[in-house]
């Protein structure tokens, strides 16, 4: 079924070793080089670290990711809202969507969302699953996580957000 009307109230997280994954599962993550950048149609585009990221108010929250007909991974996740990146980094308030990307390099994938689902935290960014650290398989350092939105949306990896319309 579409994620976007399943009711998941009553689910309770599932251990993070039995989540199941696709997709790229490995990228050379070097905390002395690696930026997230906010960037586009915004006044102060931004670069910051994990540590300065992990420093943002946070968001957590209880999140099914369904892969179809694979697997479906219900977790607690924890992040950063890209709204507040957004508020940083002074976007223009006219922007309708953003454009999420990860891993930098050949194997970098994107994915858009209007920006009302960011507004919501219905989008987010999670460096965190079920009180643990965000595994490599699963996008580590940071990835997207896209309530209502089938997994191949959700973007691993991340590197870049970017305000991409008005």
């Amino acid at each position: 079924k579409n994620p976007r009307f399943l009711d998941t109230r009553n689910l309770q997280p599932i251990p993070l070793d039995q989540f199941g994954t696709m997709g790229l599962n490995e990228f050379a993550f070097d905390p002395q080089v690696w930026r997230l950048q906010v960037i586009g149609q915004v006044n102060n585009p931004i670069n910051l670290s994990i540590t300065d990221i992990l420093k943002l108010p946070t968001i957590e929250k209880n999140i099914l990711m369904i892969c179809p007909g694979v697997f479906a991974n219900f977790g607690r996740w924890k992040g950063i809202s890209i709204g507040q990146l957004l508020k940083l980094a002074q976007a223009d308030k006219r922007s309708t969507h953003i454009t999420i990307r990860g891993p930098e390099g050949p194997d970098s994938k994107s994915k858009r969302f209007p920006v009302s689902d960011i507004n919501n935290d219905r989008v987010f960014l999670a460096y965190e699953i079920n009180g643990r650290e965000l595994p490599q398989k699963h996008g580590y350092p940071i990835r997207a996580v896209a309530e209502g939105y089938f997994g191949f949306d959700w973007i691993k990896f991340v590197h870049q957000v970017e305000v991409d319309e008005i």
